[in-house]
């Protein structure tokens, strides 16, 4: 059994299943691999039929052909995830079952007081918020407006299958166990830049010693700070300014100082750094050493 989880979610725009291999493959040299599971959240197979059927409609006579992709592929996967997404099969229901059920599975390689770290990026980081959000709800004994925590037990058999969903199962879906959340290049700014600053309101802490760093680079234009939307974004979010490059001078060369880098976060060394860091501090607290 592993004493940490890492559960990935990647962001908007073409990407294939195996998006965080690199990335878990450069942490495995850092931190014990014997006490690390690691697992991702894919929903980019949710949308990807839709958004190849337009483009090969529209795109091929046009130009620009490579930052068109960009922004269908990215911009439809943020339309298509709020689109009505109150209706119990929505885009928006379906991507929180695929985060349940990627953290079910993490939980059954946990021991019993094992912990979860998250890392998101660009649109899934505003994915995951909803997420938090609506579990957070569900825990203060509140239905939210959508997605699967208005019943979470009604999932169980997309969640785990033929096994119970059993309370302890919920408390971790929830939460209850996450210490960590980073988020690279995100763009939850984009979907409450319209909203009044009173109803701009973080998900709730999900427990005491939850942490919640925020990576971004100013030249991507994707990417936003998040303590300043509002007083609750500054007591949970702490926002670090990097210049995400993918580690080579020719990363440092094509991307790094324009808005290229929004697709280099995790190839950073920055990155790679803090996120090693916060799960070798995850471990000693699950076998009750002080770091």
């Amino acid at each position: 059994m592993k004493a940490v989880a890492l559960v990935t979610i990647h962001g908007m725009g073409e990407t294939q299943p195996d998006y965080a291999a690199k990335l878990f493959a450069r942490l495995r040299q850092t931190v014990a691999t014997a006490q690390l599971y690691c697992g991702t959240v894919y929903y980019q197979d949710l949308l990807q039929y839709n958004e190849q059927r337009v483009w090969q409609a529209t795109g091929s006579r046009l130009r620009w052909s490579k930052l068109r992709r960009f922004m269908l592929f990215g911009f439809a996967d943020a339309a298509a995830l709020e689109h009505r997404k109150e209706q119990p099969h929505s885009l928006y229901h379906y991507s929180q079952l695929k985060i349940a059920r990627a953290l079910y599975l993490a939980k059954q390689q946990l021991t019993a007081d094992g912990k979860l770290v998250l890392l998101a990026h660009s649109l899934g980081c505003h994915v995951l918020s909803c997420y938090l959000w609506d579990a957070q709800q569900a825990k203060a004994g509140l239905k939210p407006a959508a997605g699967i925590w208005r019943d979470i037990k009604r999932y169980q058999a997309a969640i785990s299958g033929d096994s119970r969903l059993t309370d302890e199962d919920i408390a971790f879906l929830r939460g209850d166990r996450l210490v960590g959340l980073i988020t690279t290049g995100c763009n939850i700014p984009i979907f409450v830049a319209a909203h009044a600053m009173e109803q701009i309101i973080p998900f709730p802490k999900p427990n005491n010693v939850f942490i919640w760093h925020n990576y971004y680079d100013k030249d991507d234009v994707l990417g936003w700070p998040l303590a300043d939307l509002s007083d609750g974004y500054a007591a949970l979010v702490r926002d670090i300014e990097i210049n995400a490059s993918g580690g080579g001078f020719f990363s440092w060369l094509t991307a790094s100082w324009n808005p290229l880098s929004h697709n280099l976060y995790w190839q950073d060394h920055a990155i790679v750094r803090a996120l090693s860091a916060q799960l070798a501090a995850a471990l000693p607290t699950v076998h009750g050493v002080t770091p």
